[in-house]
């Protein structure tokens, strides 16, 4: 997203533990996470943000599949249904650490048995929290969204801007 706007930027976070307590709010779970990926890249950098997004079904927090068999068993629990994606963002500039969610819902359309095999052999769920991603295949299988698209996607563009502006800055700041 930000190399589609222009913007420079450079990977910067190390790995985190993605771990959470049964029951926890999956919302401050991944506002958490998003923290997690800031305090592991380096203090020296003047803005510092991360994104964790979790895919939740009721009060199930669907992660990324392991084997096509969970991805598939996932796939088949979002069918005909509404699910939440939730985007954790923090940002941290000169010491002070911001922190925020974007929350999606989502609705796929019923999924047949041959749609949830051939989307599992294109080799998608496997990076992907809830096993699918909007932006490919998995866009056959969405009926509608409520809310932002981008932040199902994994970068709530909006989100993202609201941080920045608290900080005193405009996306069109750093765009080149």
């Amino acid at each position: 997203m930000l190399r589609e706007l222009g913007i420079s930027f450079r990977k910067a976070a190390g790995k985190i533990e993605e771990d959470w307590k049964a029951g926890e709010d999956p919302r401050a779970i991944a506002i958490e996470l998003a923290a997690r990926k800031v305090q592991a890249s380096p203090a020296t950098m003047e803005l510092t943000v991360g994104m964790d997004t979790i895919v939740v079904l009721g009060r199930r927090i669907l992660g990324k599949p392991a084997t096509a068999a969970e991805a598939m068993s996932m796939l088949r629990s979002l069918s005909g249904r509404m699910h939440r994606v939730i985007t954790g963002v923090a940002m941290r500039y000169h010491g002070r650490t911001l922190r925020q969610a974007e929350v999606t819902r989502v609705y796929f359309r019923k999924i047949t048995p041959e749609e949830i095999d051939w989307y599992a052999k294109t080799g998608e769920p496997f990076d992907k929290a809830g096993a699918y991603g909007i932006q490919g295949g998995a866009r056959l299988f969405v009926r509608k969204i409520d809310g932002c698209f981008f932040n199902v996607v994994g970068f709530p563009i909006d989100c993202f801007q609201r941080l920045l502006a608290r900080f005193g800055f405009s996306v069109f700041d750093f765009m080149h």
